[in-house]
């Protein structure tokens, strides 16, 4: 029997991102945005510590995503993926071991099968994350200003999703964010609306969707009961739906 593949949140939204994929004794850390002392202390909640850390997986450039990511690769001495346009746009200080991807390109880390996927955000190389173990795969979809059919095939199909529903257009224009920095949440290069992420799903195959969590979602932007409204029209289409928060982000799903 081929062992589950689990995954779960430290946090998610503009305050700090991380999220562990693990198979068995491989645990594979996707972005993470927060200190390493508070990198430890939701680990423990997991039940992790950092030393079983495998390998880093980095999405983009900013800070919510990376901001802990020099200090824990040299702590730990794990490898770090991440395209060369990350790792041109930030001065990341000295790592131990950076490992250079390309979008479409899959690598391995242990059994696990990471495949790159470019998305449309407003940093230098962005990409996100498929993650399979045999026949179970894991997408990851978060910070991305909208979609195309192609980003619709590539994670069409998958058993679990980690999908952002960041803003409602309207709680953003009236919100106290800037114009500038308005127009850039709710661009094309920007973060995926409640009813962006409900039309990605609805176009999307989603029979073997077993675990859908809602992620991203801002804290001044948006609201659960706003996102979960959004998202109604389309809630038969995971077994199970889940919304992950800044402060505990998600515990462990499985997919077995």
């Amino acid at each position: 029997m081929m062992p589950a593949l689990r995954f779960a949140s430290l946090g998610s939204g503009s305050s700090g991102n991380a999220t562990v994929v693990s198979c068995e004794n491989t645990h594979l850390l996707v972005d993470c945005g927060f200190s390493l002392r508070e990198t430890r202390r939701r680990l423990a909640r997991l039940g992790l510590s950092l030393d079983q850390i495998s390998a880093v997986v980095v999405t983009h450039e900013h800070g919510d995503h990376i901001r802990g990511i020099p200090l824990l690769a040299r702590a730990c001495a794990v490898p770090v993926y991440m395209t060369a346009g990350t790792r041109e746009a930030r001065d990341l200080k000295q790592m131990p071991e950076v490992r250079l991807i390309q979008a479409g390109t899959a690598f391995l880390v242990d059994s696990l099968e990471v495949l790159p996927v470019s998305v449309p955000h407003d940093a230098r190389e962005p990409v996100q994350y498929i993650v399979r173990n045999g026949d179970r795969s894991l997408g990851i979809l978060t910070d991305l200003g909208s979609f195309d059919d192609v980003l619709v095939e590539t994670y069409s199909g998958c058993d679990g999703l980690l999908l952002e529903a960041n803003h409602d257009p309207m709680l953003l224009s009236q919100g106290p964010y800037p114009p500038q920095l308005k127009r850039r949440v709710g661009g094309p290069w920007g973060h995926l609306s409640n009813q962006q992420a409900a039309a990605f799903l609805m176009q999307m195959d989603t029979h073997r969707l077993h675990h859908l969590v809602v992620g991203h979602i801002s804290r001044k932007n948006n609201s659960l009961s706003l996102a979960q409204n959004a998202l109604a029209c389309v809630s038969h289409r995971a077994r199970q739906i889940h919304y992950a928060c800044q402060d505990v982000g998600f515990g462990w799903l499985e997919l077995s």
